[in-house]
């Protein structure tokens, strides 16, 4: 289970392309810059950080996906860990070819860390993809394995960002968060009621992960000055931070 420091320095890992399609608008540009800072003025303690949402599509995995880019960008060293074990998206909307290993090889201990990492074309971000879908991913998330994934990887990484199945639809996100230093929630502007959000906040503090704030996303522009007041101080209030709209699945 140990990482070997030498297959990083013999360029010895997966490489695949992501930044093809992933060019985004100057405002959300902005809107993952100032995501990128609140994350950073969090302290440096906070280095793995679990991201989930209370449905699916909310919008988390592009969240997760373009945060990590950002923070890559500003000249962090940063790893994106695939978690959404049961539904993942990135490798088919990158088009990441099937070959590629992935969590699942690790977890059930068929390959090593090393062999499931992934490099990109994006300056300082690695990538770990989801692999097959498991019979077991509660149980694999709960594993040996990815405990001690979790203790190595900041050894080696500025930032561990995970991108986690909705925590509303099944318990994973909440085992991931235990293992996390903090977690992001992503709420769908207009999609999610206050006690169906309340509830998945309260379940994600049973893990006693910090929670660092909240992504309101998928916000309408048209109505942002209705939205950056009403949601600011809806959400804010119970929730801390807000981060504000960070654009559409």
């Amino acid at each position: 289970m140990q990482i070997d420091k030498s297959n990083f320095e013999n360029n010895k890992v997966q490489k695949v392309s992501i930044r093809e399609g992933t060019s985004l608008d100057y405002r959300t540009n902005e809107a993952y810059k100032s995501l990128r800072t609140n994350i950073q003025f969090c302290g440096d303690d906070i280095k793995t950080i679990a991201v989930t949402s209370c449905m699916p599509n909310e919008g988390k995995s592009s969240v997760a996906f373009n945060l990590a880019i950002s923070l890559a960008e500003s000249g962090k060293k940063v790893i994106l860990l695939d978690c959404d074990l049961r539904k993942s998206v990135l490798v088919g909307r990158y088009k990441i070819s099937k070959g590629v290993k992935g969590m699942t090889h690790y977890l059930t201990g068929m390959h090593t860390i090393d062999q499931v990492i992934c490099s990109t074309d994006v300056e300082n971000l690695f990538v770990v993809f989801s692999g097959p879908v498991p019979p077991n991913p509660a149980e694999l998330l709960g594993n040996r394995y990815f405990s001690a994934l979790m203790k190595q990887l900041p050894e080696f990484y500025d930032y561990v960002i995970i991108d986690t199945p909705p925590l509303g639809s099944v318990i994973d996100s909440a085992i991931v968060a235990q293992q996390c230093d903090g977690a992001v929630m992503v709420i769908a502007a207009n999609q999610i009621s206050y006690k169906f959000a309340q509830k998945t906040k309260e379940q994600l503090e049973k893990s006693n992960c910090k929670i660092l704030g909240v992504v309101l996303n998928k916000v309408d522009i048209r109505e942002n000055g209705y939205y950056g007041k009403y949601y600011g101080k809806y959400y804010g209030k119970y929730y801390g931070k807000y981060y504000g709209n960070y654009g559409s699945d």
